[in-house]
């Protein structure tokens, strides 16, 4: 559902390989969900800028990418076990304005990120997992096309004032990615007198 939301609005240089991709699974392996921690959140809460570098026509072959830019805000819910994040950019013809709500699992112990948009209003199935050593991976499997891939979003590059998520489809099961998604955040400085 978070594939079809955004391709559905977003089409923008070949990304090189990226040095922050997990080794991929062997061959005969699953795509393992790692665990997470009701705080790993808790650096994004706030107001950002975000500029996002989109791929278009992923798994294609597409070598064209696309530009845009907007802003962020994450809430807190549930004293962090949960949070509220809203989305808005807009560039080069299209505009997204997009919510996700992340709940945190304290049985499986990982985080469910569930993605909709203004343009259907649709929730989809959540994308599950959680960080570990500064960087939060996370998967699930979407309809692209008349195929099922895997997905995976990438947080890193975590500090007080910046962090990048990138998201990458695989058409087999993990062992090849196409990084499709490249997203920069920096946080906006809080107005005085402003609560986060």
């Amino acid at each position: 559902m978070i594939i079809a939301s955004v391709l559905a609005l977003l089409s923008g240089l070949v990304a090189p390989p990226l040095s922050l991709d997990a080794a991929p699974p062997a061959p005969d392996s699953a795509i393992v969900v790692p665990k997470g921690d009701p705080h790993d959140f808790d650096f994004e809460f706030g107001a950002w800028t975000v500029h996002i570098r989109r791929l278009l026509h992923p798994l294609t072959g597409s070598t064209s990418w696309v530009d845009i830019a907007g802003s962020s805000v994450v809430r807190r819910v549930w004293q962090g076990r949960a949070n509220l994040g809203e989305l808005e950019v807009a560039g080069g013809g299209v505009r997204l304005e997009g919510m996700s709500l992340r709940v945190y699992d304290p049985v499986a112990r990982h985080w469910n990120i569930h993605w909709t948009n203004a343009n259907d209003g649709l929730v989809g199935a959540p994308m599950q997992g959680g960080f570990a050593g500064g960087r939060g991976l996370f998967y699930d499997h979407e309809q692209l096309g008349e195929r099922t891939i895997a997905v995976r979003f990438i947080f890193s590059d975590i500090t007080a004032t910046t962090f990048r998520l990138e998201q990458a489809f695989s058409p087999d099961e993990g062992r090849t990615w196409e990084t499709n998604w490249i997203a920069t955040f920096r946080r906006v400085p809080a107005a005085k007198g402003h609560r986060r």
